[in-house]
């Protein structure tokens, strides 16, 4: 079969050089919507280079995502990239991600799950420069058809929403061009610009990247809840539970207490359809 769950794990891991600095940092949260009002004081903190601080979802975009990329070609892994669906994300912080910075990267197989009709990957990145550790990263990968040997299912983690009104909720639209933005981060798939590809993967228009709608909640709670601290965020998971289209709006709906925020997100036009389920914010 295509996928060796046992030699993926045991790979090595592998390891590339990263960079960034302020420029890509500010393409990063324009691509998010940062910058509305263009003048707001709140905002210049992500888009004036001389006030500027790194959303920490920023990791996922770092190196344009190279992690992740490592981890698709690990040894015992051979799969048709068009099964593969981006099925949930967590970042867990070390300590602020500086706006200018060098790293190394280290990437591999951290698991490998069976859910019978899909294989889950678990593909893990830890980023480190000359002062330490920065971020750990595990993007939750599913691969539809490559499940059924009777492997390990794995966890099964639902956060069930809180039995009362959420403390926060705003309300973000996705401008039209939002996805054509983003994807200059580095991820070019198709899917998010062209039409006829998404037409081919059954979409009525090209989607949302799963990860800009994850970074624009963060920034939302960041905003919201946190005083547009971002060196308050210590980890961020979710799953991702639908679609965006790029001129909806987000409803995001917070629910605080105990260093954590719980966040459900969903399309404001397709009758509140789920979009980010299982999602959590821990801070300090």
């Amino acid at each position: 079969m295509p996928i060796d769950a046992a030699k993926a794990v045991a790979a090595e891991p592998r390891s590339a050089e990263i960079g960034w600095d302020h420029k890509d940092v500010q393409l990063y949260h324009l691509g998010l919507g940062a910058g509305t009002p263009a003048t707001g004081p709140g905002e210049l903190r992500y888009t004036l280079e001389s006030r500027l601080h790194v959303l920490p979802s920023f990791a996922t975009v770092a190196g344009a995502g190279m992690g992740v990329v490592g981890g698709l070609s690990a040894p015992g892994l051979d799969i048709d990239l068009a099964a593969v669906l981006h099925g949930g994300q967590t970042i867990t912080l070390h300590r602020p991600v500086p706006v200018k910075g060098r790293a190394v990267t280290t990437s591999r197989v951290a698991a490998v799950y069976d859910k019978g009709k899909a294989a889950v990957l678990v593909l893990r990145s830890e980023v480190a420069d000359d002062d330490g550790p920065l971020w750990t990263s595990d993007a939750q990968i599913f691969v539809r058809g490559e499940g059924g040997w009777g492997g390990d299912r794995g966890p099964s983690e639902r956060l069930e929403l809180p039995d009362r009104e959420p403390e926060k909720t705003v309300e973000r639209p996705v401008r039209e061009d939002q996805a054509l933005l983003y994807r200059l981060s580095g991820d070019w798939n198709p899917l998010h610009a062209d039409p006829e590809f998404a037409a081919l993967a059954g979409f009525d228009r090209p989607i949302l990247h799963g990860l800009c709608t994850y970074g624009m909640t963060l920034k939302a709670v960041v905003d919201t809840v946190l005083g547009g601290d971002v060196a308050r965020v210590r980890s961020y998971r979710t799953r991702f539970a639908g679609i965006v289209f790029p001129g909806e709006t987000l409803r995001i709906r917070m629910w605080t207490g105990d260093g954590r925020v719980q966040v459900s997100v969903t399309a404001v036009e397709r009758d509140d359809a789920p979009v980010l389920a299982d999602t959590l914010v821990e801070y300090s």
